[in-house]
């Protein structure tokens, strides 16, 4: 499993006019060939009466799994530019749909290149291309008499707990990216007095820019 993977944090849609066209692209995150496949059916559900609904998506660790349909546009103009936007920002696990509605003004091969191309982008940016960075999950457990002291220093720390579990003693679940979690977890013992129970139960994908995760 690779530690970092661009991709998109969340469906993204957006849309411009070209030449009187109608260009809509959609973006999402995909977990599966599956996943992309009905995503790409349901956009051409919603729009069962455009001219074109043309798509591209890579998948895979490796980016192993690459298709692409140009959807009645000329070869080449449509389906593989969309696909060279995703691989340009070295993404995958991404599908995306370029929607067009023709609106009486043939754009010619390289007008339908530079088209797709865009729209293909803009929908990529409403979906907000992230680094999906692993991170481990933590059960902390520590006593109420050190509870207060590590919220604190999770607040300044900018770290958000998932779950607070009170029991006879306080057990805080939370992510902690990867690259970061000798040093977080140094910083817990040194704050408790190395009385803190620190167990690491198991490893997630999130997004995150700039090294800090996204929440």
């Amino acid at each position: 499993m690779k530690d970092i993977y661009r991709t998109v944090k969340e469906y993204g849609q957006d849309e411009t006019i070209i030449n009187k066209s109608k260009f809509i692209g959609y973006a999402s995150p995909i977990d599966s060939e599956e996943g992309a496949l009905e995503f790409i059916e349901m956009i051409k559900t919603k729009h069962k009466d455009a001219t074109h609904n043309v798509y591209a998506y890579v998948y895979g660790e490796d980016s192993n799994i690459q298709r692409f349909s140009d959807d009645g546009e000329p070869s080449g103009t449509a389906g593989i530019p969309v696909l060279q936007v995703i691989k340009k920002e070295d993404l995958r696990n991404v599908v995306v749909v370029v929607t067009r509605y023709f609106g009486g003004i043939k754009l010619g091969g390289g007008g339908l290149i530079r088209a797709y191309t865009k729209s293909a982008k803009i929908g990529l940016d409403a979906g907000e291309i992230v680094d999906m960075t692993i991170h481990t999950k933590l059960r902390i457990i520590v006593d109420y008499t050190l509870f207060g002291k590590f919220e604190n220093f999770l607040s300044n720390s900018g770290y958000k707990a998932e779950d607070m579990i009170y029991k006879e003693k306080v057990e805080i679940h939370i992510y902690v990216m990867k690259s970061k979690l000798d040093d977080f977890i140094k910083d817990v013992m040194n704050l408790t007095n190395g009385t803190a129970e620190v167990i690491s139960l198991y490893e997630k994908h999130l997004p995150a820019r700039n090294g800090l995760r996204i929440y």
